[in-house]
């Protein structure tokens, strides 16, 4: 509920995305690609969402073989220009964050 609470104006599209995701159980970016024709695969199997349109980008580390994924990072595309995809770490706030 971070993302959400931080960027409310995303919140139906990103909900949306995460419902639809955890539905899925991807072996491979093909597949992956197949579903999300907008999705782009960078660095250590990291993979980039477009979310509301290009609003916002998604940045998601996916492990294929073992079928998880973890949200690395979360902004509006103008914030996504101005990081590193291949090398942004895991953003830790998410982890101290209480729900409202």
């Amino acid at each position: 509920m971070y993302y959400v609470d931080k960027y409310p104006q995303a919140k139906t599209p990103l909900l949306t995305w995460y419902t639809e995701f955890l539905k899925e159980e991807f072996k491979n970016f093909n597949q992956l690609k197949a579903k999300y024709g907008n999705a782009s695969i960078v660095g250590q199997n990291r993979v980039i969402f477009n979310i509301k349109g290009n609003d916002f980008r998604l940045i998601v580390s996916v492990n294929f073989k073992q079928l998880a994924a973890y949200i690395i990072w979360f902004g509006t595309h103008k914030e996504y220009d101005k990081i590193n995809v291949e090398t942004i770490e895991f953003d830790v706030k998410i982890l101290n964050y209480k729900v409202k």
